[in-house]
Formats: structure tokens, sequence, C-alpha cells
């Protein structure tokens, strides 16, 4: 790829990180943080922006924009210090629901589902993790048997983004449980939230975004029409895995790409501020490595990101280089935030200056959508082949 964005994608970017400066941003609170609010006010927001619209066609009311372009809007809400629960939101709604239900589904889903999804009217999120079964996916355990003209769907599912204020989730679910390998006997489906037997469990109290709701999902033989399957039967699993796995570790990476950048503005500012011993603390060799590694970490992971952004644009397979990339922005994005904590010193730990938030929302980058340990895994694999 050419190592520089289009005109469109830059002024986009900067377009984005201006409307997240002005109207986001002051939309967060602290208090909306401590009580786990959804701000309902700034999703409509992006809604009328249109970013809930970036990556569908036309015709289902989205802008047809490239992956990579999407991942620009996402590095401008990260640049603009947009609070990580309401990207968290956007992104489980816009990519790990939409983006199965444009590619994998029927015409009608198509027409279903996306119209409302890109205008921000219906909400949408993700349901894979289950108590039992994390980086393990393939061990779910719930279920789901065809009844004439519906399937039946038992079990539960945790750590579901969205879970609260849904209108409907991509469900994974055993169809085959004699299949072997496990993961190709299972399936997919769109649940409505109002589906019978659909019920949401407990809100789950997080450490880091908080303004994005996550719940469990029970499945009290819930019951849905047998064309809310998504993509073929017993195989559904398989195939949404590989796709989302380039758009996850792509657009849902993006914002922590440009939280990179943010830090180290914010880094910069303080220390140069900030006086001890008779000067700004910038001038001492400890603040001058911490920024330049930022800077070195923020030009890294640009060049990881967007080559798997490009590759996913040209339809290319991308399993190490999304790993390779989800690994390094991940723990880069929590290395800095620590470092910025640590160059505002006792400030850092108050909630003054924002800066603690910035440091709990990080780390769920090396736990969500496949824990660093599993990337290092298919990462090893790809090398040595074992």
């Amino acid at each position: 790829m050419e190592f520089s964005f289009d005109t469109t994608q830059q002024e986009l970017l900067n377009a984005v990180e201006q409307f997240g400066r002005d109207q986001l941003v002051p939309m967060w609170s602290q208090e909306a943080d401590d009580e786990n609010r959804f701000l309902t006010d700034a999703w409509q927001a992006m809604a009328e922006f249109g970013l809930m619209a970036l990556p569908f066609p036309e015709e289902y009311g989205g802008a047809g924009v490239s992956a990579l372009t999407v991942c620009a809007a996402g590095e401008g809400l990260g640049r603009a210090g947009v609070d990580a629960g309401t990207v968290l939101s956007y992104g489980a709604s816009t990519i790990l629901c939409g983006v199965p239900i444009w590619k994998m589904g029927t015409e009608e889903q198509r027409q279903r589902y996306l119209p409302k999804m890109c205008s921000g009217e219906w909400i949408g999120g993700f349901c894979l993790t289950e108590p039992g079964s994390g980086s393990d996916a393939a061990s779910m355990k719930t279920k789901a048997v065809r009844d004439g003209d519906e399937w039946v769907l038992s079990g539960s599912k945790t750590w579901i983004t969205n879970g609260n204020i849904g209108h409907h989730f991509i469900v994974t679910a055993v169809t085959d449980p004699e299949a072997k390998p496990r993961a190709t006997g299972i399936s997919t489906f769109i649940v409505d939230a109002d589906a019978p037997g659909f019920r949401v469990g407990r809100k789950l109290d997080k450490l880091g975004c908080r303004t994005s709701p996550t719940t469990e999902i029970f499945f009290d033989d819930c019951r849905i029409p047998a064309d809310a399957i998504l993509g073929p039967e017993n195989y559904g699993f398989v195939m949404v895995a590989k796709l989302i796995l380039g758009w996850e570790r792509t657009c849902l990476l993006a914002p922590a790409l440009g939280s990179l950048h943010r830090a180290t503005e914010t880094a910069c500012k303080y220390a140069l501020e900030r006086h001890q011993f008779g000067r700004p603390i910038a001038s001492f060799g400890a603040m001058e490595e911490k920024i330049a590694q930022m800077r070195l970490s923020y030009e890294v992971a640009w060049g990881l990101l967007y080559r798997v952004a490009d590759l996913l644009d040209r339809d290319e397979p991308c399993l190490v280089e999304a790993a390779v990339a989800k690994t390094y922005i991940s723990e880069a994005a929590v290395r800095v935030a620590e470092d910025v904590v640590q160059i505002h010193g006792g400030y850092g730990f108050s909630k003054e200056y924002l800066v603690e938030r910035g440091y709990r929302d990080a780390k769920l980058g090396t736990i969500g959508g496949g824990t660093s340990e599993i990337q290092r895994g298919i990462i090893a694999r790809a090398i040595g082949g074992f």
C-alpha cells in the first residue's frame, strides 16, 4: 500500500477528530463513567455524522467506503479523546454485528437490518463468549435445535457489549454436537431482542470502557424463525470468525491507534507545563525517553494497522498480520497509557486529569476479541508450523 492517506481519507480523519473534540468529548462525564451509563446523545450524534453508515453499500443507506477509510475515522475518534466505551459500542454494533449481516446475510436480512443500523436507529451486538468458553470459543454450550419453521435456542452468553440496549444480536450456537472438528457444527443466527425466550441478565461492572453496557444474555428456549440463520447451517461460526477477524482487528483497533497519538500530545503538554527542580520535567532524560517511545509506538502501530486494512480491502489473507497488529497495538496502548499516568505523577493517579481513565480503558484491548496469548499462539504456529 501507499504509506499515506488519499485526500478523502485524510479529510475524514481530520473531520472526525474535530467532531469528536467538539461534540462527543463534552458529552462524557465522570458521573456517567461511575454509573456505567450509555451516552445516548453521543450515539445519536455519531449516527447523524454518518459514522454508523461508513462500511455499508449505498443501497442500504451506507457510505460504501473501504475498511482502510473506516479505520481512518476510528483513528480520528481516538485522537479526539472520545471515551472508549462509546467507541466500543459503536464497533460492536457496526463491525461485529453489521458487517456479518452485510457480507453473509440474505438480501431480505440486509434490507431488514442494515438501513436502520446505518441510521443509528437500531443497535446491534455479537454473542459469542459464554461463562465456560472464552478463548476456546468452539467449546460453547449454547445450542440451537430446529423445530418446524423455527429454531429453538437454549443457553447463555456473557460479556455481551450492548446487551441491554441492542435491538438484535449475532448469536453462535451448536447445531451439530457430533461434528468434528467442533467448529464445523456451530451455526450463526440473527436474534432480535424481543424474541420469545430472549432475556437480558445482569449488567456487568467493568474496569474500563464503562459507558459501554455489558451484560449477560440468556436464551430460555428462545424461538426464532427458520430464516433467521445467518450463513450456511453448521458453518456460520467458521465463516463469521474468518470474516470479522480482519475487520475486528483493524476497525476496532483504530481508536486505540488514535489514543497513542493523543497520549503523546497529552504527555508532552504536561511535561512542558510541570516544573520540578527549577525546570520543566520534559527536560529530564527519563521523560524524553518515555515520550520518544510513545512516538515510536504510534509509528509502528500505524504501519501494522493499515497494512492489515489494506490486505482486507484487497481480499487477501491477513490472519497472522492481524494477530501481529492486535498484539502490538493493544499492548502498546496499555504501556503508553501507563507512562502517561507515570509522567503525571500523583495527578495521574487521580481522576482530575482523566489519564487514569485512559489507563483503565486500554486494558480491554489485550483481552477482548482474542487475548494477547491467543494471538501469540497464532503467530508462533505460522512461524514454526506447530
